[in-house]
């Protein structure tokens, strides 16, 4: 049984692995006929409390789902768009050394992708899983060469980040904001690196939500996407019930 989504909640979810399945890239993920409208049904009964928190880049938040623009934490909150549109960017160090270095492994081994963002770097090893060790050490050695930098450990996943920067730190920003400030909040997450995401919301008093496998933090847990999509479908039915005249 999945927490009660009520008139007062602030909702934060995941896109990857949470509310689109994972796909062998990430420019192929299928987004579910049904989770836009949703979404867009979800934050008006909202009030516009409810906020995307991905590490994705926010122009393919955006463009997967259009024509929604919803607040947003992108690159696991090195970016965040405010519901007023405003965007905030978190100073990023020079990301050359770091791209020079991924891109020659990557050459070397073609089952691994390096993904560019706009202030981070990642490596994906999801078609060499045996390439783990290898990717970690070398985004280890960057790390510890470049002063402002950390590295996050994700599905079939390294990314080097700004130092700082995190889905937790993001969503207590917007909790001290409106419409956020004086509900409770929800944040639904499938990857390690939503687990500081699940430890601020569950400080603040509200419940974090793990999809899928795997241990947690999370006081609750969803089996898959499409089970929490579900939950959100009624949420949206009950909600407009009873706002209903």
């Amino acid at each position: 049984m999945l927490p009660p989504i009520g008139a007062q909640s602030a909702l934060f979810l995941d896109f990857d692995g949470t509310l689109a399945e994972l796909a062998p890239q990430p420019d192929a993920v299928q987004v579910a006929a049904d989770l836009v409208p949703t979404l867009t049904q979800l934050a008006a009964r909202l009030n516009g409390a409810l906020a995307i928190v991905s590490g994705r880049p926010l122009t393919d938040l955006d463009g997967f789902l259009a024509p929604l623009r919803l607040p947003s934490v992108a690159e696991h909150g090195a970016q965040r768009r405010l519901i007023s549109g405003e965007i905030i960017r978190m100073a990023s160090p020079d990301l050359q050394a770091v791209i020079c270095r991924v891109n020659t492994l990557a050459q070397r081994h073609p089952g691994l992708r390096v993904e560019i963002k706009t202030a981070a770097v990642a490596l994906h090893y999801r078609h060499a899983p045996e390439m783990e060790a290898v990717c970690r050490q070398a985004m280890d050695e960057v790390v510890r060469s470049t002063v402002g930098l950390e590295l996050l450990h994700g599905k079939y996943v390294h990314e080097i980040k700004p130092a700082g920067a995190s889905k937790g730190t993001a969503i207590e920003d917007f909790m001290a904001q409106a419409p956020f400030a004086g509900r409770l909040p929800l944040f639904a997450g499938d990857d390690i690196t939503d687990e500081d995401g699940f430890s601020a919301v569950q400080r603040m008093g509200g419940c974090g939500i793990k999809v899928g496998e795997g241990a947690t933090r999370a006081r609750y847990r969803c089996l898959s996407p499409v089970a929490l999509r579900q939950w959100l479908q009624r949420a949206a039915q009950d909600l407009t019930g009873r706002t209903s005249p």
